[in-house]
């Protein structure tokens, strides 16, 4: 089964398992696990922007959360820009309805991380197993929250 999820436009970082306990762990909004997008965005973020991300912004009925948040590119010819983006929410669209938020669209976005674990050297579609100690490790640092 997945742990999360991400919607049809977005690659990047899924966990699959048979472990209903790993799961729990992961996916619980107790355990704030993080996850990092890059995220490609129309227009040209700013300072401005990127601290009422890491505020939290209005998105339909609630606040989301404080973001953890880094420009990495901006194109002023092209008229976009590439944004760091960490949450530990994950609620349906929320990196997209973020960028909504604060007038920014998103054109491409990609999950890099989750928890501890990174998508390194991985193209769309490929996958590999995580060893023992990877799993270990993960587990760890979610329980010393």
């Amino acid at each position: 089964m997945p742990v999360g999820r991400l919607d049809m436009y977005t690659s990047g970082a899924l966990l699959l398992t048979n472990d209903g306990d790993f799961v729990y762990s992961v996916s619980h909004p107790k355990n704030e696990v993080e996850k990092t997008y890059i995220a490609t965005v129309r227009g040209i973020v700013d300072d401005n922007d990127v601290q009422k991300l890491r505020q939290g912004v209005k998105i339909d009925n609630y606040i989301s959360g404080k973001a953890k948040v880094k420009i990495l590119k901006t194109d002023h010819e092209k008229n976009i820009s590439r944004i760091e983006i960490t949450i530990h929410e994950g609620k349906n669209r929320e990196v997209r309805n973020m960028c909504e938020a604060i007038g920014r669209k998103v054109v491409a976005l990609h999950r890099t991380r989750i928890g501890n674990l990174v998508v390194k050297d991985l193209k769309i579609g490929q996958y590999r197993v995580l060893d023992k100690k990877e799993i270990e490790n993960f587990i760890n640092s979610i329980e010393k929250k």
